[in-house]
């Protein structure tokens, strides 16, 4: 994987875990907020696997 999509992927997994948000959302009832953080973490998994089938093909 390269060291930008990786670093990418990261990021947006940690936007998506950013535990004090979405703890905050729930208190709050913003379902937003709360979508928004699993949305970010979704998309961050995504590009993860993407990155991690590349490696194995690129491996082989």
């Amino acid at each position: 994987m390269s060291g930008t999509e990786k670093t990418k992927a990261q990021a947006e997994q940690a936007k998506g875990k950013a535990k004090a948000k979405e703890m905050a959302a729930r208190a709050l009832g913003n379902e937003r907020m709360t979508a928004d953080g699993h949305t970010g973490q979704a998309k961050g998994n995504a590009r993860q696997a993407k990155e991690d089938l590349k490696d194995t093909f690129r491996h082989h």
